[in-house]
């Protein structure tokens, strides 16, 4: 009987000695070298850090004068130093609360669910430029910030007149991205905008 109580107490040690995964990936780092005693228990540090490629994201760090205009499902599309001539795309799937503050500017984490074409070719720790689209439009005109004058508090436009003159047409702007606007009305087909050069 002793015999067979120490058999069943070396299978149980035996036991301890197989570690199974939690969770379906690949090995990405061990922290521990042959030979060295791990410790169990939900303080004991991780050796073992596994990654699940199928669970890939992207965390962009939006400033805090543009977090307001973030919302949830707006699509998103962003390259990768990897590969900087093809895009991915994905979608927002969740806004931080907390804020990062590093040398005193102020982020939120915004997590960017990428579509599931892409992963295969994506991998952690990537360095990623992610734009985020507040809305799509299509057919519409466009035109430089900086082509946008103002006046009295009205926004224009120079257009090119008869004999190389220079005419002043009031515009009604719409949605941005990047360094282009949108332009709702004012222009007509045909006309020739003239965008100031500033330079210092």
């Amino acid at each position: 009987d002793a015999a067979r109580a120490a058999l069943q107490e070396t299978r149980v040690r035996r036991s301890y000695a197989t570690i199974t995964a939690p969770i379906s990936g690949v090995i990405a780092s061990v922290s521990t070298q042959q030979g060295e005693t791990v410790a169990a228990g939900l303080n004991a540090p991780t050796f073992v850090t596994i990654i699940d490629l199928n669970r890939i994201q992207v965390d962009a760090f939006v400033d805090e004068t543009d977090i307001g205009k973030v919302k949830i499902g707006q699509k998103t599309i962003f390259t990768v130093d990897t590969y900087p001539n093809k895009e991915f795309s994905g979608r927002v799937s969740a806004i931080y609360p907390k804020a990062i503050i590093q040398d005193n500017v102020v982020n939120y984490d915004v997590v960017v669910e990428i579509d599931s074409s892409f992963k295969e070719l994506l991998r952690p720790d990537m360095t990623a430029s992610v734009t985020i689209y507040q809305a799509v439009r299509k057919g519409v005109l466009m035109l430089p910030r900086n082509a946008i004058l103002r006046e009295n508090g009205r926004k224009f436009v120079l257009v090119q007149a008869a004999k190389g003159q220079l005419r002043k047409k009031a515009v009604q702007t719409g949605a941005s991205s990047g360094n282009t606007i949108e332009i709702v009305s004012g222009l007509t087909e045909g006309d020739t905008v003239v965008v100031e050069n500033k330079s210092s």
